[in-house]
């Protein structure tokens, strides 16, 4: 079997969480494919800049490994719901 580095398991496990996280928005608040792309990168954007915050500040509540959960979550859905907001509601949705 091969042998994951712990940095690179890290890496796939919190992509794998942040495209989870924007999944789970666009079943939520709906879309068009355009939507879900957007909700994608917003919560990829979101997890990374909290766990850069996380990891900057040490912030050793909820580390998953060396994924900070909490701040590298609430990161991804502060970014995920600033998305939709700045969208805003088509008035002729697709």
């Amino acid at each position: 079997m091969i042998a994951i580095p712990g940095s690179a398991s890290a890496l796939v496990l919190g992509f794998l969480l942040a495209t989870i996280y924007g999944a789970v928005f666009h079943l939520v608040f709906g879309g068009t494919i355009k939507r879900l792309i957007l909700f994608l990168a917003a919560a990829w954007l979101g997890f990374f800049i909290g766990q850069f915050a996380g990891d900057f500040l040490n912030f050793e509540i909820l580390k998953l490994g060396k994924i900070h959960l909490l701040s590298a979550t609430l990161g991804a859905w502060l970014m995920l719901f600033a998305a939709w907001w700045l969208v805003g509601q088509d008035s002729n949705p697709r």
